[in-house]
C-alpha cells in the first residue's frame, strides 16, 4: 500500500495536538486515524476522507476538491474525500480535520469486533 508519508504526517501533527485518545488502522487503502474509538479522518494516496456530520453535507460538498464517498451506488453524506490540490495549506487541511473532530463526539461508534 503506497502512502504519501507527508500528507499523513501533516494529518498525525493536527489530530495530536488536541486529541490523547488516537489510533493509526490500515484501512479504506490507506491508513485511519481512529479518536475515541471512532473513524474520524483516512489518509489515501492523493486524498483525504473526512468523516462529518451529515447535516453539514450539502455545505461543504462544493468546496473545491471535494468527492463524496459512495458504497455500493449511495452517497455517504457523513463521509467526504477530499483532493491533496485542496489542502495543501494547513489552514485548509485544518478546516477539514477540524470539521471531522467536531462531529467525533457525537458520532456513533463502530460495532466492536469479538
Amino acid at each position: 500500500m503506497l502512502q504519501d508519508e507527508t500528507l499523513l504526517n501533516r494529518v498525525r501533527e493536527i489530530i495530536a495536538a488536541t486529541h490523547d485518545n488516537v489510533e493509526e488502522k490500515k484501512a479504506f487503502g490507506g491508513i485511519c486515524f481512529m479518536v475515541n474509538d471512532k473513524m474520524c479522518v483516512g489518509v489515501k494516496p492523493q486524498r483525504i476522507m473526512v468523516r462529518m456530520d451529515p447535516e453539514k453535507f450539502d455545505e461543504v460538498i462544493s468546496k473545491d476538491g471535494c468527492e463524496p464517498m459512495v458504497h455500493n451506488g449511495k452517497v455517504m453524506k457523513g463521509f467526504m474525500f477530499v483532493s491533496r490540490d485542496a489542502i495543501s495549506k494547513k489552514k485548509q487541511l485544518e478546516y477539514w480535520i477540524n470539521l471531522a473532530l467536531d462531529y467525533n463526539p457525537v458520532a456513533k461508534a463502530s460495532k466492536k469486533k469479538k
